[in-house]
């Protein structure tokens, strides 16, 4: 059975970079955190780390180790807050990743509520608009959007993602409003990468239509921009552009032969038997949240 202790060893080793200085953290001697090390190692059956006298290193077989090395200490953590707070599990720290604008925009506001609620516990808010390794990362929770391909997480819905066309109203009165699928071919199209093509739903069949632009952008928030500034027309969230609407920065262009496919937006949890109190607290939240 594996040894909570060999596996703080670990993990601390490859934060302080050495199995020395990962004893003097832990209040071991370098000969007692190098046995540790060495106790896990026969344990799993295989070598974590390269080790020499002045460096250290992870195998592969460490970095695949590594991230559940973390999870484990993670839970084991929680569990011992749950029992020292009386067993309401409201306790310890939740890791949430999210897309930025998102993370901004929606759930910030929900965790100023979320934490009223819950004193004891800590969140910390990992914002990326690169889909986030939320088993290398410790991620208790991910909020993503559209088609999940990773089988090995386990997703939840929370609700549907409403999406649609926005154009500046300048750049409409500029360039005309399109009013089919296939005029945004002689538009400026804001996309995550040029050359693409952008879908959308008629009578329940999927349509595409090729687009250009002269603007591309690997960011959500980017493209935000650049459709209030006159750019282009991007697809874009509803509650990302909800105020700019409502402040006449942004217009919806609404198409009479194809609409934007609705996505969901999604809890993605890593593969685990027991989802943790905290978690569920939050996926309720969120849910409340959201409807």
């Amino acid at each position: 059975m594996l040894d909570l202790a060999d596996i703080a060893v670990l993990v601390e080793a490859v934060q302080q970079g050495s199995l020395s200085a990962a004893g003097r953290r832990l209040g071991l001697t370098p000969v007692i955190a190098s046995r540790r090390l060495a106790a896990l190692e026969a344990e799993i059956g295989a070598r974590l780390v390269h080790r020499t006298t002045r460096s250290l290193s992870l195998t592969p077989d460490g970095e695949a180790f590594l991230p559940h090395a973390k999870a484990m200490l993670a839970h084991a953590e929680d569990a011992r807050a749950a029992v020292a707070s009386g067993g309401t599990g409201t306790v310890g720290l939740l890791r949430v990743a999210a897309s930025v604008p998102f993370g901004r925009k929606v759930l910030t506001p929900m965790l100023v509520g979320f934490l009223a609620q819950h004193p004891r516990l800590k969140v910390e808010l990992l914002l990326s608009d690169a889909v986030a390794d939320i088993v290398a990362q410790g991620v208790d929770v991910a909020i993503r959007f559209g088609d999940l391909r990773d089988s090995n997480l386990i997703a939840r819905r929370l609700a549907t993602n409403a999406r649609g066309l926005y154009a500046a109203p300048a750049y409409l009165a500029m360039h005309g409003t399109p009013t089919k699928v296939a005029d945004l071919r002689d538009h400026e199209c804001l996309a995550v990468a040029s050359g693409q093509q952008w879908t959308f739903e008629r009578l329940g069949k999927t349509v595409r239509q090729s687009i250009s632009g002269r603007f591309a952008a690997d960011s959500v928030e980017a493209l935000h921009e650049a459709s209030i500034r006159g750019l282009g027309i991007a697809q874009l969230s509803e509650w990302n552009v909800r105020e700019d609407v409502a402040a006449g920065r942004l217009q919806h262009v609404t198409l009479t032969d194809g609409a934007v496919p609705d996505h969901g937006i999604w809890a993605v949890l890593p593969t685990r038997r027991l989802t943790p109190q905290k978690v569920h607290l939050f996926l309720k939240a969120m849910s409340d949240h959201l409807s």
